[in-house]
């Protein structure tokens, strides 16, 4: 991560769950001690792990992340340790890995609840040893890291049903910071409006009525602070230079959640003629399986998590099926 994006993190609010939080950034962040951060999907994990970096001893360190439920199971451990050449078809020459590249610094292990349990036994002799061992070398590299990792999964959960190490979860939860969900928090809710809004370039820039920001401070907000984005960059796309009131508002969060206006309704192709020989099914079964998974993602606000779980897959199997089929968390409108 960039200096300057270091600089950028910023933990919006004046609610007592997010001076706990701060609190909890303060206590901590002058340590070397491996963090977990918990919360819901889009609740602001990152900007916490940066936060910890960013006013730690660290700060003028590297501050690397990966997104552990992004990367193919089968590309993770090069991902995260590195691989030397010829170690696998493919590698011309050998890379370090993020826990190399993160020396000194912060490395951010984002969404480690779905890290494969082979990559979790390999990642806890690292924390054990701070040690770390290429793909296909034979020696390993003392690495000075601290480790700070994210999950929205219920790790209690996960080591019960037998899908997550208990000795790595300890490893991993020296201290836990719970980031709430933004319903949790709603005296923040307006204050981020504010901060999204003046983000927005001069000619794009929206504003909101009294009326309207009591009613979008009433909404359920299940998508947290990643929904509430999306609304207030919506309404900068639709409603430029305006002052939104109520019932607009209102029409954008629904076709935020809901995934409705800007979003038209894509027919399914239709099955071709039965004397017809010449048909290309794979660009048929992609077209139809791209509609369900963008709407998918519109209704839920760019969630992949919530997403995959509506569409009845793994949360890996849809990212990658958004890389096959190039579809982006939010599809332009």
């Amino acid at each position: 991560m960039k200096r300057n994006d270091i600089e950028l993190a910023e933990l919006i609010g004046v609610s007592d769950a997010v001076a706990g939080v701060r609190t909890m950034i303060d206590r901590v962040a002058g340590s070397s001690a491996t963090v977990l951060v918990t919360g819901p999907s889009g609740s602001g994990k990152d900007v916490v792990a940066r936060l910890l970096h960013q006013r730690g001893a660290r700060a003028a360190r590297p501050f690397v992340a990966i997104n552990c439920a992004a990367v193919p199971a089968e590309l993770i451990e090069s991902e995260i340790f590195g691989h030397e050449a010829g170690a696998f078809t493919g590698a011309g020459k050998a890379r370090r890995g993020r826990f190399e590249l993160a020396d000194t610094g912060t490395l951010f292990l984002d969404e480690v609840g779905d890290m494969p349990l082979a990559m979790q036994v390999k990642l806890l002799r690292v924390l054990e040893t701070r040690v770390v061992e290429r793909v296909g070398g034979m020696i390993g590299t003392q690495v000075d890291v601290r480790v700070v990792a994210a999950t929205n999964v219920d790790l209690g959960a996960a080591v019960a049903g037998g899908r997550f190490r208990e000795d790595l979860f300890y490893r991993l939860a020296v201290v836990e910071i719970a980031m709430p969900a933004l319903a949790d928090r709603r005296d923040d809710i307006i204050p981020l409006i504010d901060k999204f809004a003046a983000m927005a370039p001069a000619a794009r820039r929206v504003a909101f009525s009294a009326a309207a920001l009591a009613a979008l401070r009433d909404l359920p907000w299940r998508g947290n602070i990643r929904e509430l984005r999306n609304l207030v960059d919506r309404a900068g796309a639709l409603h430029p230079g305006e002052t939104v009131d109520r019932a607009p508002a209102l029409n954008l969060a629904e076709s935020v959640v809901r995934g409705l206006a800007p979003l038209p309704a894509r027919a399914a192709p239709r099955p071709p003629e039965p004397d017809n020989a010449a048909v290309d099914l794979k660009r048929v079964l992609d077209a139809i399986e791209q509609g369900y998974i963008e709407r998918a993602l519109h209704s839920c606000a760019g969630g992949v998590a919530e997403s995959a779980r509506r569409l009845g897959l793994r949360r890996t199997t849809l990212i990658e099926k958004m890389r096959r089929l190039n579809i982006s968390r939010l599809p332009a409108c």
